[in-house]
């Protein structure tokens, strides 16, 4: 495996952890909210997105215009059962969520989730870091590298994973912060 190779799998590691950032609310409209709910439409499951216009008129509503009037009541449903906690208000044609104001508990249970998702991009990079370690000592073992070249090649994996898991500590960090403003 190659330093290159590691370090785009460290990258999209944080960049995944990110995108699940963007799913928890911090109690302003973001479309990104809706990003994980899929709908079962005609037997396919299909992101909300790819099913109708989501826009955020106000910085306390997202609104959802299907472009199909069928899927109205299948993208209500979805959001529904989901689990975002918001409560769809159908008038027919549009869907609007309302968001509503935080409260200091469930700001408080959205920083432990943020804290969740941080450590599952702790461990996807660690399973990168752990892959190329055990592929540069079978290139060692194979006689293809010396023991230098060994050490030095695991030395820079080490530093590329302490790298990114800073990132995924600033980006928690931040998100943390945007949680818990009031």
């Amino acid at each position: 495996m190659k330093l290159a190779d590691v370090e785009d799998h460290m990258q999209k590691a944080v960049e995944a952890t990110q995108r699940s950032f963007n799913t928890i609310r911090t109690g302003r409209a973001n479309a990104s909210l809706l990003d994980r709910i899929v709908v079962d439409y005609y037997g396919a499951p299909t992101p909300i997105k790819s099913l109708a216009n989501i826009g955020t008129p106000d910085a306390s509503t997202i609104s959802i215009q299907p472009f199909d009037r069928q899927a109205l009541n299948l993208i209500e449903k979805a959001i529904s059962l989901s689990d975002v906690g918001l409560v769809p208000n159908n008038d027919g044609s549009i869907i609007r969520l309302n968001i509503p104001p935080l409260t200091s508990e469930r700001r408080q249970e959205f920083v432990k989730m943020a804290g969740k998702f941080a450590e599952e991009g702790k461990v996807a990079i660690r399973n990168v870091r752990r892959d190329a370690v055990e592929s540069v000592r079978k290139q060692e073992k194979s006689s293809e590298i010396s023991k230098d070249e060994s050490r030095d090649l695991q030395d820079k994996v080490q530093k590329l994973t302490d790298k990114y898991i800073a990132k995924i500590e600033e980006v928690l960090a931040a998100k943390e912060k945007d949680i818990v403003k009031v």
